[in-house]
């Protein structure tokens, strides 16, 4: 039996006026519902020290419809409606759970714009998609590539991200991915001035995306900081702002998916070093370099990469000394420069690229702890401190 997982599909997809108007008009009436929902449950504990489940507040949303103020709920499908309810029951359980903080009101200018559509709320059929109160005409969906066959999706998410450009994302249970085993492994180091070092020697250089939309992206600053505030035009200027920032996250995103599938597809083994991001870009001299590198999205990318082609990935604690251990005999060297790019081994007089090195060291180091669980400090020289990994 083929095993099934959830999984998410999100296209992009160009709506015409009329749907445009009344999507826009349904992420308005989804934060309204979130946020009258929200003050309904904190009034009924503050006054009458009870609880309100999703069954209540689904009464209320009933109640709210019928009147002048909130008439306009009735425009739109019940169902995302319905959904920011259901959400909201959702955040208080996390909350409870200990998961995540209080939940609070949702902002017009902050919130994600988005609205959840049920099964009885949407049509799929291969190539074509249509929502409630808009089943005159599909979705202008970008098919970039098609769902597995047999597949339907059980909820589909509209959404619109500050750029103005349109998503939509569908969840549906499909056979998990498989992949045949390989026996390769690669240890990863992760630099700025190459992006990543493998183990086998082979660079993968960093583009620097933001510093290529850097002059671009400060034009448009300036442009939005001279227009009025409130109007059309700042508005505008705003999307323009927007839009150099995705132009960089899309390119960012697109080149970590390429080398992360890649290192999945040729590898068995994947060892990295468990960078501690937050605390690198209290580092104002090299916070912008680091944010542009992304580490943290190459690594999300892995990990849930890994989980699904049924790799190992290894993490090596970030205080173990990769770039200054020989990766022959295992001397450790005295503190480096990080300008250091190349050193000689006293030991054995061996010649390292540092970044080479390092890599080496990160995987003999993952595949001592998967084979023995030995430790992963210096086999030699002097102890390590915790200023000196590098």
């Amino acid at each position: 039996m083929v095993a099934m997982e959830e999984r998410g599909y999100r296209f992009r997809f160009y709506p015409t006026p009329a749907q445009s108007d009344l999507l826009t008009r349904t992420f308005g009436c989804v934060r309204l519902v979130y946020n009258l929902g929200l003050q309904a449950r904190r009034e009924a504990w503050e006054q009458r020290q009870k609880t309100l489940g999703y069954g209540a507040s689904s009464g209320l949303l009933t109640s709210w419809k019928k009147t002048v103020e909130y008439g306009f709920l009735n425009e739109v499908s019940s169902l995302p409606l319905r959904q920011a309810l259901r959400h909201l029951a959702t955040a208080y359980q996390r909350f409870f759970a200990g998961k995540c903080r209080y939940p609070r009101f949702k902002s017009r200018k902050k919130s994600r714009r988005s609205a959840e559509f049920t099964a009885s709320a949407f049509t799929y059929r291969p190539g074509e998609l249509r929502l409630a109160k808009l089943m005159d005409a599909p979705l202008d969906v970008v098919w970039s590539r098609p769902l597995p066959e047999g597949v339907v999706p059980s909820t589909v998410t509209v959404s619109q991200d500050r750029a103005s450009r349109w998503f939509v994302s569908l969840r549906c249970k499909a056979p998990a991915a498989t992949a045949p085993a390989v026996g390769e492994m690669v240890g990863i180091d992760a630099g700025l001035n190459r992006l990543l070092t493998f183990s086998t020697g082979e660079p993968v250089e960093n583009p620097r995306q933001e510093r290529r939309e850097r002059t671009r992206l400060a034009r448009a600053q300036r442009e939005l900081a001279r227009k009025e505030k409130g109007s059309r035009n700042r508005e505008k200027a705003r999307v323009r702002v927007a839009r150099v920032h995705v132009r960089v996250a899309d390119r960012r995103r697109d080149m970590w998916h390429q080398v992360t599938t890649r290192l999945v597809r040729e590898n068995q083994v994947l060892v990295i070093e468990d960078l501690a991001v937050r605390n690198m870009l209290k580092n104002h001299r090299l916070a912008r370099a680091i944010s542009d590198a992304s580490w943290g999205l190459f690594r999300t990318l892995l990990e849930y990469k890994a989980t699904e082609y049924g790799r190992t990935l290894i993490a090596v604690p970030r205080w173990y000394p990769s770039s200054r251990l020989c990766s022959h005999c295992g001397v450790r060297a005295e503190k480096m420069d990080l300008s250091v790019r190349e050193w000689t081994c006293t030991g054995c007089d061996s010649r390292h690229d540092r970044d080479v090195n390092a890599a080496r060291n990160i995987l003999a180091a993952g595949l001592a702890v998967t084979a023995c669980g030995a430790d992963v400090g210096p086999q030699r020289g002097t102890t390590s401190r915790a200023g000196d990994r590098r």
